[in-house]
């Protein structure tokens, strides 16, 4: 596929189809990281960190009241039995 660099003030910008981004998991928005690997340029998306965003969530969650837990508690038949 063929493409022109446009001028974006001091740098410049392409246009990246649709279906490419889909093709490495990206969408209009999104982060991603820029290197130069033998004279080319390579666009990756960035991995978000595991659990990014937790934090802030849970305490959204407990100012709203919903922190609850979703299954009650419950024993198993032999607890009572159990030795630590």
């Amino acid at each position: 596929m063929h493409s022109s660099l446009k001028k974006i003030g001091n740098s410049a910008g392409v246009v990246i189809p649709k279906p490419m981004l889909a093709e490495i998991g990206a969408k209009a928005g999104d982060s991603i990281d820029l290197t130069v690997e033998n004279g080319r340029i390579v666009i990756q998306p960035l991995a978000k960190p595991v659990r990014a965003g937790w934090a802030e969530d849970s305490k959204r969650l407990a100012a709203e009241g919903d922190d609850g837990l979703v299954w009650p508690e419950f024993a198993n038949d032999d607890d009572d039995q159990l030795v630590w």
